[in-house]
């Protein structure tokens, strides 16, 4: 009579032990679920930064394309496209993306920026007027101000650089795009302003030393203004200078320029050099 029994609680063990198996399965499942999630997470960070380009859009185009329901891997391939400087497949990209159910603004702003990367910038200023103006981003105004800059429309684009700097903790890039618009407008006292604004703002900028030169030179002012550099880049913004007052006509002080630069440069300087070589053939002939 007690062998029934025994069976019985054996079988019940053994189901009870086969549930425990499972659960404890499942458990783990999700748990490594977890942490493979966590990880990709800053895998996919990693692409976006600091990984190599053309290897980070392999690795999102690798991942989309297993999981094409996913906007992050798209947008993290569109991102990575622009970042390996190949525009006119991330207007493909985001395209796709700004279409997509669960598209944001910005993902449209992305395609914008794509667009006018790829040359396209009627297209761009289309979808820039797509965006909701409740939408209100650093990267929005920047790219609206560059649109009105292409059109000559110079106070929309003082008004949207402004709205833009205001919204980065880091201006120094958009102060020198608001600097180099107001340059090629011959504003050359508000270029030299704003210059020197994104110079405070982020002192290793060498487009906004480089520019700052270009705005001083065109005032005929020839003096290096007082900003941190480096021996070769003061050698660089001396040859800067240089060409500008040739430009202008003022021959002698670019060639003592020239003259300066060759001796400020560390190493060889090639460029100034030719182009003191140049100067002095012209003069001769």
């Amino acid at each position: 009579m007690r062998h029934p029994l025994i069976l019985t609680l054996c079988l019940g063990s053994a189901m009870a032990l086969a549930a425990c198996d499972r659960s404890g399965k499942a458990e783990v499942e999700r748990a490594l679920k977890d942490v493979n999630v966590i990880d990709e997470s800053n895998l996919n960070d990693i692409m976006l930064t600091v990984a190599d380009p053309n290897e980070a859009v392999a690795y999102f185009k690798r991942a989309s394309d297993e999981n094409p329901d996913r906007l992050d891997l798209q947008r993290g391939l569109g991102n990575s496209l622009i970042r390996a400087k190949r525009p006119a497949e991330a207007v493909a990209v985001w395209s796709k993306v700004a279409q997509a159910p669960g598209a944001t603004p910005e993902d449209r702003v992305d395609l914008a920026d794509a667009l006018i990367r790829s040359g396209d910038w009627k297209k761009a200023e289309a979808e820039l007027d797509r965006v909701p103006p409740t939408h209100e981003s650093y990267k929005r105004y920047k790219l609206e101000a560059m649109v009105a800059d292409s059109n000559k429309e110079w106070q929309k684009a003082d008004s949207f650089y402004e709205i833009a700097a205001g919204l980065t903790t880091k201006p120094g890039g958009v102060l020198n795009n608001w600097g180099y618009s107001k340059l090629t407008r011959g504003d050359y006292k508000g270029a030299e302003s704003l210059f020197t604004q994104a110079l405070v703002q982020e002192p290793d900028l060498f487009t906004a030393k480089n520019n700052l030169v270009l705005a001083r030179g065109a005032q005929r002012n020839y003096d290096l203004p007082v900003v941190e550099m480096t021996q070769v880049e003061q050698a660089q913004l001396l040859h800067t200078m240089a060409l500008t007052a040739i430009k202008q006509g003022d021959v002698s002080i670019g060639k003592g320029l020239l003259q300066q630069a060759i001796e400020a440069h560390p190493q060889y300087f090639d460029a100034a050099a030719r182009s003191l070589a140049a100067l002095e053939a012209n003069v001769q002939n």
